[in-house]
């Protein structure tokens, strides 16, 4: 919402997320499958994502996109530049103290298969347009670097 807000200044936004999604678009993503997983992240909101962008609106989206393949086949379906890749990094550990659904745990305890970064792999993006260590920085830094990036390619107007 704060990053949202911000840009907001700027230029028209669209951000995407698990809530904004409608149900029948976001049914894949709740069995954790690594094929429903790949056919959500590029069939259903990489489709979507591309029929904003389109329309000439700056699209954010927030999804858990373990597959460096569905990544980049969400990026082929968009022109060069219009796909920027934030990687926000945060140790496995940080992210379990941050659950507030109890996700992780149930993982452990086998009782959600395939859950990213326990029972399936996560793939670090190679080459992600801005990094974030939610670690070390704080929410209002990561929101300025990601604005600082926008600004200094073009994609927001002073």
């Amino acid at each position: 919402m704060i990053l949202r807000s911000g840009l907001r200044l700027h230029r028209p936004t669209q951000g995407l997320s698990c809530a904004l999604i409608s149900p029948a678009l976001l049914l894949a993503l709740c069995t954790f499958s690594v094929r429903q997983t790949e056919l959500a992240i590029k069939f259903r909101i990489g489709e979507v994502v591309r029929l904003f962008v389109d329309s000439g609106l700056l699209v954010l989206t927030a999804f858990i996109s373990p597959f460096r393949s569905d990544r980049g086949l969400v990026r082929e379906l968009l022109e060069p530049g219009e796909f920027i890749e934030v990687y926000v990094s945060t140790a496995l550990d940080v992210c379990e103290n941050r659950d507030p659904k109890g996700l992780y745990t149930r993982a452990r305890q086998g009782l959600i298969q395939n859950f990213t970064g326990i029972s399936s792999p996560y793939e670090a993006p190679e080459a992600p347009e801005i990094v974030l260590d939610t670690a070390q920085l704080h929410v209002d830094d990561c929101v300025t670097r990601i604005i600082e990036y926008l600004e200094a390619n073009g994609r927001l107007r002073l």
